[in-house]
């Protein structure tokens, strides 16, 4: 006797948000990564998050992972000593506001060594959690400038025209800023981790 084959149906897909207001980052503290005592070179970093039309995304999640002042990952088996004195948590978590832009308080991380033993330029994780997003996508940001990006070998990887779209511009004395924008012109480039 044979059996009839199951036909099986896709089922509707599901997005990463938008939810992310609602307990994930509902406290503008977790955008503050740094106390008065943290070493380096304190910046506010302000990001924004753009569609593929140019305009803002008001309700992505962003998070960042970065260094410290010294080159050094906070990692969760150095949990007790985060935030001791002159400590750095190295994380944050912002929601973007109603213009698709947050604010984070940290300091500029020292450079840190990739899997070689070569140093990496500057540089900041992130994630973005966005609608119309079927998973979390990772970035970088670079800080325009800084002569350690031509031996970067992260940033080696990506084609030369397409480099600009990881690097943060300068503003006033400590102010930084970033753009994600999500698709169309000026795509940032995406890391597939």
């Amino acid at each position: 006797m044979s059996q009839t084959p199951v036909r099986l149906v896709a089922t509707s897909s599901q997005t990463v948000g938008p939810f992310f207001h609602f307990a994930l980052a509902d406290h503008p503290t977790l955008g503050c990564l740094v106390r008065d005592d943290t070493r380096g070179e304190r910046i506010r970093l302000t990001i924004g998050v753009f569609d593929g039309d140019g305009a803002p995304v008001p309700d992505a999640l962003l998070e960042l992972w970065q260094a410290d002042a010294d080159g050094v990952y906070v990692r969760p088996e150095h949990a007790k000593d985060v935030m001791a004195p002159a400590g750095f948590c190295g994380f944050g978590r912002l929601p973007t506001g109603a213009d698709g832009t947050c604010v984070f308080e940290t300091i500029r991380p020292g450079p840190v060594r990739d899997a070689q033993g070569a140093l990496q330029a500057s540089h900041i994780n992130v994630c973005v959690l966005a609608r119309g997003l079927l998973r979390q996508i990772y970035t970088r940001i670079y800080f325009e400038g800084d002569p350690a990006i031509g031996s970067d070998g992260v940033l080696a990887l990506v084609p030369e025209a397409r480099r600009q779209t990881l690097l943060a511009r300068p503003g006033g004395a400590g102010e930084w800023a970033f753009d994600v924008r999500l698709q169309g012109d000026g795509e940032t480039v995406f890391f597939d981790l």
